[in-house]
Parts: structure tokens; sequence; C-alpha cells
């Protein structure tokens, strides 16, 4: 495991989270307690998730003093997620982004609000592609903003990893709508099926008829584009048009989006 070390970064990790005493905030794989005593300072309620039953019991020790502190044990991978809108500001194990960044962002109604997160390099650059690579990442850039705020350097940690780390940011998107998302699905699904057909010949089957280049156009697609170059805020703004033609219908979401 690699600690962060550097209380510079963590307090700017808190900082662009934008916490107040009336968030909840969750600090996963809390260690030591690098972020979550700054947090503490914040006045927020704050769950401090720690598996390693050691570092639980002297992090407790550290945050007996503070009454807005709750030192859980527990693995990023299961701990049940607040239910009411929350916050992450925690440095993550490398090996649990993938799964944890399912947990936050797959859900159709998942409460998160915001996030700021330190994370490898390479997984952060993926994620925050102008275009993702893959449906589930185009998914969760179509429903979040994710940004890429800086990279941190392995002098930051101990001990040092082999390679960077990135600070991440995330936020809600506009909203959308439960039939907005099952379009939004729909549309991200045909592209990434297709992503080298253009847009309207992807998107032909999905609108029942309806001309897809004047449809495109409308939502500020290029109808010539490859349907794998359309950024997923695009995707996003057409299905928030879809969804409002009572003229076409949406399936259900995947049952595993809610796992």
């Amino acid at each position: 495991m690699h600690f962060l070390a550097a209380a510079h970064v963590a307090d700017r990790l808190v900082r662009s989270a934008e916490v107040t005493e009336r968030d909840l905030v969750v600090d996963f794989g809390a260690g030591h307690g690098a972020i979550t005593a700054p947090l503490a300072r914040t006045g927020a309620g704050v769950i401090a998730v720690e598996r390693d039953p050691e570092f639980v019991r002297r992090l407790g020790i550290r945050m007996s003093d503070s009454g807005n502190v709750k030192v859980i044990p527990g693995d990023v991978r299961t701990f049940p997620l607040p239910r009411k809108a929350f916050l992450v500001v925690s440095s993550i194990p490398y090996a649990v982004s993938t799964a944890l960044f399912r947990r936050l962002l797959t859900p159709p109604r998942t409460a998160l609000s915001r996030a700021a997160i330190i994370v490898e390099w390479g997984f952060a650059k993926r994620v925050t592609a102008a275009v993702p690579r893959d449906l589930e990442a185009a998914w969760w850039a179509a429903r979040f903003e994710l940004d890429l705020v800086d990279r941190i350097p392995p002098r930051c940690f101990s001990p040092a990893p082999k390679v960077a780390s990135a600070h991440l940011t995330i936020r809600r998107g506009e909203p959308l709508s439960g039939l907005a998302q099952r379009a939004l699905w729909t549309v991200l699904s045909a592209a990434y099926r297709a992503p080298r057909l253009p847009a309207r010949q992807a998107m032909s089957a999905v609108l029942a008829g309806r001309r897809a280049h004047g449809v495109l156009k409308a939502a500020g697609i290029d109808p010539a584009a490859p349907a794998g170059t359309v950024r997923p805020d695009r995707w996003a703004h057409l299905a928030r048009r879809l969804a409002e033609d009572r003229g076409l219908h949406w399936p259900p979401l995947p049952k595993h989006l809610n796992r």
C-alpha cells in the first residue's frame, strides 16, 4: 500500500471537493488518516472506511476527539454506500479503482453528489478522455463531469509508488430523467456497438424511422462523424431530446447497472 504523505496534497483535495459542515463525506481506504484529519476540520460528517484492523484501531484513537468522524472497518468493494446524498474524498488503492468507480458512477440512482479522489495517473487519463474508449466509461462521462486536476508525483506517498498519481474530481452533470437515462443507454450502446459507422447510420435503428440526420444535427452532433468519436455530453443532450418524443419507446435499463 502507498499512503499519502504530503499534507498539502490532502488539503488541496479536500478544498477541491468544496466540503461544508452540511455534507456527508466518505473517505475510502482511510489508512493513517492523511485525508480523514483535514476532512474532520471542515465540520462535515465523515465516514472513514478502512479494511486493515490495526489501521482501524489507530485511526479510531487519532480521531477520538472528533465527534463528526466515524471510523468503520470495511472494504471499498462491499461497504454499503449511503442512501442520501454524499461526497467521496479519498486516496484509493490502485487495484480497486475500477470497482469503486463502478459502484459510484454506474447505478442510475447513485446518491453520489461529487468527489475528489486520488487514483493512478493512467486510470485518470482513461476516464477523463474527451471521448471514452468503451461503453462503461461513456455512461459515466455522459452523466458526470470527470476532470483531471493535477498530476501527483510518487514522492508524495510512502512508500513511493513506481507511477504517478492524479487528483481527479467528479461532479454530477445536468440531471437526466429516468426515461432520458434509458434513452441514453440505448444510444450509447448503439454508438459503441458500431463506433466506426457514421453517427446517422449507427442511430438509424434507434430512431425508429425518424430522419437521423436532422435529429442528430439538432442535438449538436455531426451526422457524418464516426459514432465512436462523439463526446458523451452530446449523446446525453440527444437522449434528453429523444425522451421528450412520446412516439419513441425505450427498453428498461439492464439489471447489471444496479449491481
